[in-house]
């Protein structure tokens, strides 16, 4: 065989210097690397001034991995440092991720974006008979069924199972007309994806486990719960206290596992960042079908306007989708009041995908850190304090969410007193609830709750309205229990408030038996 001459292997590789997409490729990595050590910098600072315990981030270009790095501490207190193997709870990072495991069962041919829910898993219904006849694994991944908000998140954390809760559902007046609306619910998306396993023939953490994890050597994450706390290295939840942080919260999402119980790191990460950029390859071949991939990462229906452009914003499958200045961005973020945040975003157009995780109460952390990484790499320095804005915006949700409490601050001038407790004590109960008990303890009364039997203790306030903390992250949340008097002088409904935001908090008396 004749060896090529020098010249021919110079022109050769001129002519590929010379290709705009090499070129574009080979400026685009000396960007990210000129921007990486600054954005270390920045992101030491955002440690050292506490804004949160502890991060954990990757990069990746095209197909590589250009960064990968922890910081601060895994729990307050602590000395274990935050490292790139430490596990995260993700929260609803949790989404996209079941996205992608969809994409998996899509592209096998298991199941469609477009399967009805019905055919599927005939014994699931909505208030809505239509919705019911119509609704498919893509409207619930897309937030368009009709449920309103969060309904079921009220219950999760009172024991009820999973099964419990989507059977609930059903309950719930719709917020808008089917497909007609977005409405963000955490137990829909989780009925699209626990359907579709089934169908396979899988439980949901088995499917994620045998279509995602497993096939991308992520050996750290899960979908379960008990998973998470077998990590020895793995992070807390911190929550903010008297302007510090503290640990001592915890947060089991099995129920909602795929919209919000996935747990990971960074490293793991790392390689789903690899396989959407590379549109569903990885290790030299094609583990899930482009076309069943990008599906989920198109509009399906229209999400609000973002407060900080002004522009507006869709949802696709699991996905927000958003178009800037370099074309399609795809994101998620995830929280956990109990002292989680997180975010994904990627920018497919420039092959640029970044992961965030911190062990804090919602913040805005993560998104100014992703915000001002691209930034750093497209315009050389940020243009504006990112995380200022979002801290701003999160402060602002945050004070708008306490609101209620606000009428509980201070009880009346003169408060008319309350019958005796034993006019309260008793059991009540509905379909949503289930059954609850008002306990009287020598005239001091308590709520009980759920099947883990939570109780709470109430505060009088005025008359037949008293007041409950239902959240140990939030001390200084009130809401109001009130109960309705029947002629006999006794309580013959409790509403609480709190779980009666769509009109399934009220609870009538169970006659003594």
């Amino acid at each position: 065989m004749r060896r090529p001459s020098r010249r021919t292997v110079l022109a050769g590789v001129a002519a590929a210097l010379a290709s705009p997409a090499v070129l574009a490729q080979g400026a685009a990595r000396q960007k990210i690397a000129a921007a990486l050590p600054r954005f270390e910098t920045f992101v030491r600072q955002l440690i050292e001034r506490k804004l949160v315990p502890g991060l954990s981030i990757a990069v990746v270009h095209q197909e590589d991995v250009v960064y990968l790095e922890g910081f601060g501490v895994r729990q307050v207190g602590m000395p274990e440092p935050v490292e790139v193997d430490t596990v995260f709870q993700l929260a609803s990072v949790s989404k996209p991720i079941a996205s992608t495991v969809l994409s998996a069962l899509v592209s096998e041919g298991e199941v469609s974006w477009n399967s009805r829910i019905r055919d599927i898993d005939p014994g699931f219904a909505l208030h809505d008979a239509l919705a019911t006849e119509e609704l498919t694994v893509g409207d619930l991944f897309a937030h368009r069924s009709g449920l309103p908000g969060h309904v079921g998140d009220d219950i999760e954390d009172l024991g009820f199972s999973q099964g419990d809760i989507l059977r609930r559902l059903r309950l719930a007046k719709p917020a808008y007309s089917f497909r007609n609306g977005y409405s963000y619910s955490n137990f829909g998306l989780t009925q699209g994806a626990v359907a579709a396993a089934r169908f396979a023939g899988m439980g949901w953490e088995e499917a994620a486990e045998a279509k995602l994890y497993k096939p991308l050597g992520m050996k750290s994450t899960s979908s379960r719960y008990r998973d998470f706390m077998g990590r020895p290295n793995r992070a807390a939840l911190h929550v903010p206290v008297d302007g510090s942080w503290a640990s001592f919260t915890r947060r089991d999402a099995d129920a909602q596992s795929p919209a919000g119980g996935a747990s990971s790191n960074a490293r793991d990460m790392a390689q789903w960042l690899r396989l959407l950029l590379a549109d569903g390859r990885f290790g030299g071949r094609q583990l899930i079908d482009k076309a069943a991939l990008q599906q989920a990462h198109v509009p399906a229906i229209l999400r609000g306007v973002d407060p900080a452009t002004g522009a507006a914003s869709f949802y696709g499958f699991g996905w927000n989708v958003d178009y800037g200045e370099h074309g399609v961005e795809l994101s998620h973020a995830g929280a956990f009041s109990a002292g989680a945040r997180t975010l994904v975003h990627l920018i497919p157009g420039e092959q640029l995908g970044v992961v965030i995780l911190s062990n804090a109460f919602p913040t805005g952390v993560p998104e100014g850190i992703a915000r001002t990484f691209f930034d750093l790499v497209f315009k050389a320095a940020p243009t504006r304090d990112w995380v200022a804005l979002a801290n701003g915006f999160f402060d602002t949700g945050y004070k708008d969410m306490m609101k209620p409490s606000l009428a509980y601050e201070a009880p009346p001038a003169a408060p008319a007193a309350a019958l005796p407790a034993s006019a309260y004590a008793g059991g009540y109960g509905n379909d949503y609830v289930g059954d609850a008990k008002v306990v009287d303890s020598d005239g001091t009364l308590a709520l009980h709750l759920g099947p883990a039997g939570k109780r709470f203790a109430l505060t009088h306030f005025n008359r037949d309205l008293f007041v409950y903390n239902p959240v140990a992250e939030a001390p200084k949340a009130r809401v109001g229990v009130s109960f309705l008097i029947g002629p006999d002088g006794r309580a013959v409904e409790v509403t609480i408030e709190d779980l009666n935001a769509y009109g399934l908090g009220r609870l009538s008396r169970i006659a003594d038996k």
